[in-house]
Formats: C-alpha cells, structure tokens, sequence
C-alpha cells in the first residue's frame, strides 16, 4: 500500500519526520510527501502564497535534502512529489517547472474557482443557484482539463466541490461521464482520497456515484489519505484499505505513478 497524497511543514502538514514516521508505523509501503505548489502568474495566487507560505516553488530543494536525511531512519519508501494547482492558462509554466524540479511525480489539483478557493464558503453562500451551477460546470472543465494534459501521475479529490456544501451536489452524470472518458485515455490517474472522511464532510473523494462511474468505465485509482497530522494516517489508511476489499480494486502498480520504480 504506497499512499502518494501527504503534507508535510513544507506547505500546511506536520513536521516532515513525523509524517514519514507515521507512515511507517501504520505499516505503509511508500509515503509521497506531495506539498501543496502553485507556479500560477495570477496576482490572486502570489497573494494566496504569500498569505499562506506555500511556496514549495522556491523550497524544494531544500525539502528533497530533508527527505534524503530520513529516507535512511525509517523502513518506508518516501517520494519527492508536489501537488500542483492546475489552471490551464498557465499550463505552459507548470510544465516548465516541473521539468525543472524533476519531482519522482506529481498531483494535480483543481482549487480555484471565480479566482478563490473552492473551499472559501462565503464567497459562494450568496450566489444565485444558477451561477453556482455553471461555476461547478467551469470545475469540471478545468478538471479535465488537467487529465488531458497529462502532467501529473495523479489527479487529486477529483470532485472537490463537494466539500463546500454551497457547491454540493451540482455534479451531474455528465460531467462524471466527461470526466471518465478524459482518464480513460490519459495517464494520470484519480485517487481514493481520504482527506476529509473522517470529519464533517463524511465521504471520499470521488464521491460514490461518481467513483461507480470510473470503476464502471474501467478507470485505475491511486490512494492518497491527503494527511496534514501524523496521528490521521493510520485510520485513513485502513478506511481506504477496506473500500478497496469492499470494491474488490487493486489500486495502480507503483511503475505507473513513479517512472523510476
């Protein structure tokens, strides 16, 4: 069980040792360390950036020398990877610093909406229900959008929207269709991702409707528990575990999430 989705201080998530720690101690395989990084020109995004400390654009170099101080303490195998927000006007940038950075992978993710983040209630609790509509019509594009271009291994909480209940429930069978058709002939995979399973949002990412979809077109997961604390590992690990028996998957091989296994 290789969980390829974690955070560590090097964007939102807990120290770096103690998440590798974690993951060894819940008797994973591989930890990918996919801190949070956004290469976007927007004057939001340097915002967001500065506000936050996300900016892995700048200290990855000094993460990787960290993963390599504890790759030798530890019997798990931990991957240099990023979570990259995706925007397809600025496709040309992501890809030019992910062949710059040389991650063993990388997670790509939808996050932003209407210039803000998806989960930012406020800014859609007061927008007409149609607008919200075609705003998570505008997600679903984006997101197959990020599958077609084929620069992530993987495709993170590829129905995010549906943790802003504000957003909920506007997904609709065609953009789940859409959306299966795009991975089907891509590369990159979705996961099972787990980051809010145990909270108030109560489910996986990909919804379930939506992952019956992908497993009915044939579509290949990945797992990532999108951990912050050390302390979630382990449950989130044995929540996704037993999806996988209950749907009888077997999530993807490790040679096709990191070129080099």
């Amino acid at each position: 069980m290789y969980d390829y989705h974690a955070h560590t201080n090097y964007s939102d998530g807990a120290f770096l040792r103690w998440m590798v720690e974690a993951a060894a101690d819940a008797g994973l395989d591989g930890i990918g360390l996919a801190d949070h990084c956004n290469v976007s020109p927007a004057p939001n995004a340097r915002e967001h950036k500065r506000a936050f400390g996300f900016n892995l654009d700048l200290t990855y170099e000094r993460r990787r020398d960290a993963i390599e101080s504890v790759r030798d303490d530890v019997d798990v195998d931990v991957f240099d990877a990023a979570e990259m927000d995706y925007d397809p006007e600025h496709a040309d940038a992501i890809a030019e610093f992910l062949d710059e950075a040389d991650f063993d992978y990388a997670v790509g993710s939808v996050h932003d909406l209407d210039g803000v983040n998806v989960h930012t209630r406020s800014h859609f609790a007061d927008k007409p229900e149609a607008e919200r509509r075609e705003l998570v019509d505008r997600y679903f594009e984006k997101l197959v959008a990020l599958v077609e271009s084929e620069l992530f291994a993987i495709a993170a909480h590829p129905d995010l929207v549906e943790r802003n209940p504000h957003l909920r429930g506007f997904a609709t069978e065609d953009h789940y269709a859409a959306v299966a058709e795009a991975f089907r002939d891509s590369r990159t995979v979705p996961e099972i991702n787990a980051g809010r399973l145990l909270d108030g949002y109560g489910e996986f990412h990909p919804a379930p409707a939506f992952l019956d979809r992908l497993v009915d077109a044939g579509v290949d997961v990945s797992v990532g528990t999108d951990s912050h604390e050390p302390d979630v590992i382990d449950p989130r690990v044995q929540e996704i575990e037993t999806e996988l028996d209950r749907r009888g998957l077997e999530p993807v091989p490790l040679d096709r999430i990191v070129a080099d296994a």
